[in-house]
């Protein structure tokens, strides 16, 4: 066998049923919705949890923590997955974010309950990034976008409605019960991995990057930390602040040289030299910032200031959804069509900072329809800046780092999200700490513990409450106005964005709303390239060509289209099967013997192919052909899988594997059908 068509062995994967795909995929959707769900739903308890545990300062860490180290853990879990097999990764998250759910439905104070949520932040991370990977390595080729797809809509659908589950939770229970409902749904998701979901590992070991992940990870926890300190614990110009902001500038200066000699790093720094990438990832940052920054506050002003319930909260904060949605799924269609993508950041970017800015001005007189117009404006930024990002991105690296590069942007929106939701934080305490001291020094006979409970200040005689509300009102609009100026730069950023064309295949994932949410990916590699050829075959089909006598004549073969086929079955199902004969190559068709048994005999007659026993196999000149036509397919596909070089040795080898895992699912869900048929 020639270099054309050498690929490493691998074990066949166990050929699954029906309805035992449809079980792993109720699965990961379980481990899935717990993750999503639990980056938002706290925001509408926020309030409550304050009242019972005190610590106002610190609320935004109840969403940080979570959000910090959901991001660590999302680069760290894909290639622990490859390590131990991602069904084990998969359980060991459920296992520890069930820890953490108990133990921040137990929390007696703000500390144990921030401590609580890095815990379940881990094992949400874990969950996330196993979820796609088990996708590929279980579900059928031909049915895995379909699937993928509606994993990426449920991710996209429980991030935003997350309030308002929160909100249900803390009215009619207990704001403990966001945390209590995730246990026994974590334990009926890892019993049935443990019985549905087959061991799958990576038959080669992957390089961690150990020191890569440790750096940024102290390095952002610093600056995070050093933001949240500054001005509540410590004065801004205090030792303790310098210090955590010179540490964060040392360590990550120590993570991108780590990075440069790293033989696989976490965070290839040769991607920044992509404009596309750069930007991308910047916008990414802000608009991950903007998002769950808003969505972690707007509960509390509608609690404080409108004076609703933590269920009618959560609602209010809908036509943000709305806007969101409509948006996404309105660009992805446009970009499915057209292409076309650079002006959607920069047009989405500027309507952020109209809805921040009119949100800014909201107050007691404000009307509920104002506010949500608003919150709709701002919810129609999001979806246009959004939706793209991960796309464009796609489009611009090799298919080596492909993987890399999606889980980058989607790393930079993470960590966007737990910057946004500090900052906020930050400046709201900051803002509300005075407000609130004067706003209680015109109230007499109101207490601090009476002031910081919504449904207490509900309570209070309006010319009690009124200077308190006002104080909620004007500290919450304080953060909006200063978060405009950081939308302005995405805006400027966004200019710069380059127009690049889009490969068929990401055109046609735009409309997925999973890719607009930069749903956590797995970074394999070989998974997004068998996307692409798959997509590449089925619209040379669509579009009617005779493809197999293109590559024949490409090749200079004299086999007819028929005996190429033959030749081409015998070859896979000798490699991949074990053993190739009329009969099973029939019955993976799906034909009788009677169908195939004339080319057979056809190639036999040319000496192409031998036969021991009912045995087949091929000759040296019949393996021969099939190296020439190898190479002329080979050929074939490389001048239509854009950004794609056959040249280079990487994408060569990844495209070898990604060949011989399409055959080898291709002819298992042949054998599935043929088993369910008997």
């Amino acid at each position: 066998m020639t270099e054309a068509v050498a690929v490493a062995e691998k074990p066949a994967p166990e050929a699954l049923s029906r309805g035992r795909i449809n079980l792993i995929f109720g699965t990961i959707v379980l481990g899935m919705l717990m993750a999503a769900l639990d980056q938002t739903i706290v925001s509408a308890a926020l309030p409550s949890i304050v009242a019972d545990l005190g610590g106002a300062g610190h609320m935004a860490w109840v969403v940080t923590a979570y959000m910090l180290t959901e991001a660590v853990s999302t680069a760290l879990a894909g290639k622990l997955g490859d390590l131990f097999g991602r069904k084990l990764v998969f359980q060991l998250s459920g296992i520890i974010f069930i820890a953490g759910s108990a133990l921040a439905g137990l929390a007696h104070d703000m500390l144990l309950l921030i401590i609580a949520r890095g815990i379940q932040g881990v094992g949400a991370g874990g969950l996330m990034v196993t979820a796609m990977a088990l996708i590929a390595d279980t579900i059928p080729l031909r049915e895995r976008g379909k699937y993928q797809g509606a994993l990426g809509a449920v991710f996209g659908i429980t991030t935003v409605v997350g309030p308002t589950l929160g909100g249900l939770f803390t009215d009619h229970a207990s704001w403990r019960w966001c945390f209590y409902v995730n246990v026994p749904i974590a334990i009926i998701m890892i019993a049935l991995a443990a019985r549905t979901i087959p061991h799958v590992r990576a038959a080669a070991r992957p390089i961690i990057d150990y020191a890569g992940i440790g750096l940024v990870a102290a390095g952002v926890s610093c600056l995070i930390l050093g933001l949240e300190f500054g001005g509540q614990e410590y004065p801004w110009g205090s030792w303790q602040i310098i210090a955590l902001f010179v540490a964060s500038v040392v360590l990550l200066a120590a993570f991108v040289a780590v990075e440069l000699r790293a033989r696989e790093p976490m965070l290839p720094m040769k991607l920044f030299r992509s404009n596309v990438f750069t930007v991308c990832s910047i916008l990414s940052f802000i608009v991950g910032f903007a998002m769950i920054g808003s969505m972690t506050f707007l509960p509390a002003y509608f609690q404080y200031v409108d004076g609703v319930s933590a269920t009618a909260s959560g609602v209010r904060t809908l036509p943000l959804v709305v806007g969101l949605m409509v948006t996404s799924i309105m660009s992805g269609q446009v970009v499915a069509k057209t292409g076309r993508y650079k002006y959607f950041p920069i047009v989405g970017t500027a309507v952020m900072a109209l809805g921040l800015g009119l949100m800014s001005t909201m107050g007691r007189a404000t009307s509920t329809w104002q506010e949500s117009l608003y919150m709709l404006v701002l919810g129609m930024g999001i979806g246009l800046s959004m939706q793209v990002l991960t796309i464009v991105v796609q489009n611009t690296v090799p298919y080596a780092d492909l993987g890399t590069a999606t889980s980058g942007v989607t790393f930079f929106r993470t960590l966007g999200s737990a910057f946004g939701a500090t900052v906020f934080g930050t400046l709201y305490t900051n803002q509300l700490t005075p407000n609130l001291g004067k706003a209680l020094a015109e109230s007499p006979g109101v207490s601090p513990e009476a002031a910081s409970n919504p449904e207490a200040l509900r309570k209070l005689p309006m010319d009690q409450a009124a200077p308190i509300i006002d104080a909620y009102a004007n500290s919450i609009d304080y953060v909006f106005k200063w978060v405009v100026p950081v939308v302005v730069v995405g805006f400027l950023v966004a200019w710069f964005l380059k127009q690049v064309p889009l490969r068929d295949s990401i055109r046609g994932g735009a409309t997925d709303v999973g890719e607009g949410f930069s749903m956590p990916d797995h970074s394999d590699r070989v998974a997004l390239l068998e996307r692409e050829v798959g997509a590449t075959m089925r619209k040379a089909h669509a579009s009617g060509g005779r493809i197999g006598a293109g590559i024949l004549a490409d090749a200079g073969s004299t086999l007819s289209r028929g005996q190429a086929w033959a030749l081409g079955q015998i070859y896979l199902h000798n490699r991949i099967r074990g053993g190739a004969t009329i009969d099973s190559i029939a019955r993976a068709h799906r034909v009788p013997d009677e169908v195939i048994e004339p080319v057979v005999l056809k190639v036999m007659g040319a000496g192409f192919v031998d036969a021991d026993a009912g045995n087949l196999d091929l000759t040296v000149s019949g393996r021969a052909e099939v190296d020439r036509v190898h190479a002329a397919w080979r050929r074939w596909l490389s001048g239509r899988i854009e950004d794609w070089d056959d040249r280079d040795p990487a994408d060569s080898a990844l495209l070898d594997e990604a060949l011989d895992n399409i055959a080898r699912k291709l002819l298992d869900d042949q054998l599935e059908h043929d088993e369910a048929r008997v």
